[in-house]
């Protein structure tokens, strides 16, 4: 009885803070229930990596063949290619995305004139609503070994012509540079608002105190957005294998097939235009399931080692 009346108790605060933000959950209603009907029910259908499916039979109907198309996988000539093409490009990406935009942030603080930031920061972020398209169609523009901007340049100076997207040695860091021009002014916002939230009577202090500009950034700045940059990196981390498909695709050519092919565009060859769609849902799978494995181990290191992590 007196249990039964603790809980009655302990409950009622709860429910009044919900009544009391009952609106907010009202407009969590929407995108709940697209984030279950577009990506929660829709997994039933990995079903699949462990049968041979048929459109003609379904999903239900398909014969089971359990790990036959993981195996397959596993045992192909072209896996450690593939998983070593995709890693290469990732941990490129994440080795360059993760300290640029902060560094541009902390470039961005710095600056006294409004206007000024402003300008640059918008400037800065415009390429991020740039189609994937139209990207590779000016990386193709300005690398271009026959009138790119690129090599206009380099024969003008006497050297020869480079084939930059052609070359298998040289399309990763196209790739990653090009996505970084892209993405990096966009990135920043995150940290440009954190760093927003920092009291200016620290950096007040600080220079009476006789502090430098760059020691305020080592020791204010940088340790007040310091959760925001645990977070990101947790959450670039957490996607290691999954590289861009569709500017892969576009940038790919039997010349770079060598270093571009990764297991998004490959996924996309088998399940897609071989009609392969086990093969594809096993690949797939086996890449979420790393990426999963690989959040949870990030996770867990940043919570032993900063008081910042994911849950």
């Amino acid at each position: 009885m007196e249990s039964s009346l603790h809980k009655k108790q302990h409950l009622k605060p709860k429910r009044k803070s919900i009544m009391k933000q009952k609106w907010l959950y009202f407009m969590m209603l929407l995108p709940l229930t697209s984030l279950i009907i577009w990506n929660y029910i829709p997994m039933y259908g990995i079903i699949i990596s462990f049968k041979d499916y048929s459109p003609a039979f379904g999903i239900m109907d398909s014969p089971w063949v359990g790990f036959a198309h993981f195996e397959r996988f596993f045992n192909a000539f072209y896996f450690w290619d593939v998983i070593i093409n995709t890693l290469r490009i990732s941990l490129y990406s994440l080795l360059v995305g993760i300290p640029l935009p902060i560094i541009l942030a902390l470039m961005f603080n710095e600056l006294r004139s409004k206007k000024y930031k402003s300008l640059t920061q918008t400037i800065s972020y415009i390429p991020n609503f740039i189609s994937i398209v139209i990207v590779v169609g000016m990386v193709t523009f300005f690398t271009s070994p026959v009138d790119g901007v690129i090599n206009t340049v380099i024969e003008y100076f006497g050297g020869t012509p480079i084939d930059f997207i052609g070359s298998a040695k040289l399309f990763p860091h196209v790739f990653v540079w090009s996505g970084i021009w892209q993405t990096v002014g966009w990135g920043t916002l995150i940290y440009t608002a954190a760093m927003s939230g920092i009291p200016q009577d620290q950096y007040e202090a600080a220079y009476l105190e006789g502090a430098t500009r760059m020691q305020c950034i080592r020791h204010i700045t940088i340790p007040a957005i310091m959760p925001t940059i645990v977070i990101c990196a947790i959450l670039a981390t957490g996607s290691v294998m999954s590289v861009g498909f569709e500017k892969v695709l576009l940038m790919q050519n039997d010349a770079n097939l060598a270093t571009s092919e990764v297991l998004s565009t490959y996924m996309y060859k088998s399940g897609i235009l071989n009609a392969e769609y086990s093969f594809s849902a096993a690949v797939g799978l086996f890449n979420n399931l790393i990426n999963f494995i690989v959040l949870y181990l990030v996770n867990k290191f940043a919570q032993k080692f900063s008081e910042t992590s994911l849950w």
